[in-house]
């Protein structure tokens, strides 16, 4: 077998000089998590469970986690989906008197969580783990039962919507139908324009076809304007532990090594650091030892109080072998300058400037 870089080039498949992978035939991926938590976010937000039956009211409130992992791969135009998440919803339930215009005898607060939600499983219901918080007695049982009775049906009904998106490209659905081969647009538009012998009718049937879609379309989050900014996803591989690579990120010393400049870390949630000397500023987020990293992040050169988000997700799928997954969203077009070139400068330093360089200091090639 020949070595990586040292094959035919016959079986080569050489990046296009255009970047265009033509009618979805390559592999590619599209990361879907920050998709994934805007629609539970919306799916779940103040979603009624129960409306004054039997004296209770229930409502969620809002969800509280989505951790894991979500994608879609497209291959020849093919969506295949791929996602392994757990949830935790947040929800409030009232006791309600005889005369409701006297107000809730007692208020209840919880949790529904949904340990495992997979592609694998996506034809069979989840797990539903309902718990009281601070009401152990009676009242809080009484709640429960009511919740995992009425309102499990709920839950999984929400749930089956988020698994037909994520089946239909998630938000990677406007790309595969965009990028579908002329021949299958050609028979699509005669479709809809065929009817029968009054030729009124093919154009009644294709109106009827567009009515049928807009309750599909409001499953989705409404498209983004293009307003300037844009977004950058990668997943980049290390032949280490993923705490060898937390501490690297978060260590400012080390960051001097591989970068050459001066470096200023303050790892705590609401420090602030700098790096490439000064060149970076920002203030540290969120943080999960060996799992997480979430930065508020800016260059210099980027207009005043623009500031993008920075997360960083370290998987271990085993031992010695680190995955990060990097999404950094609000990231400007243009600086502050005119420049053009901020999203591919910026994607080009995490490669370049960052984590080849800790593989070419640290060892941690792949």
């Amino acid at each position: 077998m020949a070595k990586y870089g040292e094959g035919d080039k016959r079986w080569i498949v050489e990046d296009r000089p255009d970047g265009a992978n033509v009618h979805n035939w390559h592999w590619s991926e599209r990361d879907c998590m920050e998709w994934s938590r805007n629609m539970f976010s919306s799916l779940f937000r103040s979603l009624p469970i129960l409306t004054g039956e039997g004296g209770l009211s229930i409502q969620t409130k809002t969800v509280d986690k989505v951790q894991g992992e979500a994608y879609v791969n497209i291959r020849k135009g093919k969506i295949i989906p791929g996602y392994e998440l757990c949830l935790s919803i947040s929800w409030e339930a009232e006791i309600l008197p005889s005369d409701p215009s006297s107000g809730p005898i007692a208020k209840v607060n919880g949790t529904v969580e949904i340990p495992y939600l997979a592609d694998e499983n996506a034809d069979e219901d989840p797990e539903l783990r309902i718990t009281v918080r601070d009401d152990d007695g009676p009242v809080g049982k009484r709640v429960k039962d009511a919740f995992f009775t009425k309102g499990k049906p709920v839950i999984l009904e929400k749930i089956k919507e988020f698994v037909k998106a994520m089946a239909q490209g998630g938000p990677a659905r406007d790309d595969v139908d965009a990028k579908k081969p002329k021949s299958q647009q050609q028979q699509q538009q005669k479709q809809n324009i065929a009817g029968d012998a009054s030729g009124n009718s093919g154009i009644a049937r294709k109106v009827d076809v567009e009515k049928k879609k807009l309750p599909q379309m409001t499953n989705s989050p409404p498209k983004k304007k293009n307003d300037g900014f844009k977004s950058i996803v990668l997943t980049e591989r290390f032949n280490c532990r993923a705490k060898d690579m937390y501490e690297i990120l978060m260590d400012e010393n080390r960051w001097k090594g591989f970068t050459q400049s001066n470096a200023r870390i303050q790892k705590e949630v609401g420090g602030s650091f700098s790096i490439f000397n000064e060149s970076v500023t920002g203030t540290i987020v969120e943080l999960k030892e060996s799992k997480l990293i979430v930065q508020k992040w800016r260059f210099s050169s980027w207009a005043d109080e623009v500031y993008s988000i920075v997360r960083m997700e370290f998987d271990e799928p085993e031992s010695g072998l680190t995955i990060i997954k990097l999404t950094q969203v609000n990231v400007p077009i243009e600086d502050r300058f005119g420049n053009s070139t901020v999203v591919e400068n910026t994607e080009k330093g995490w490669k370049d400037l960052i984590f080849q360089r800790i593989r070419n200091v640290f060892g941690f090639g792949m």
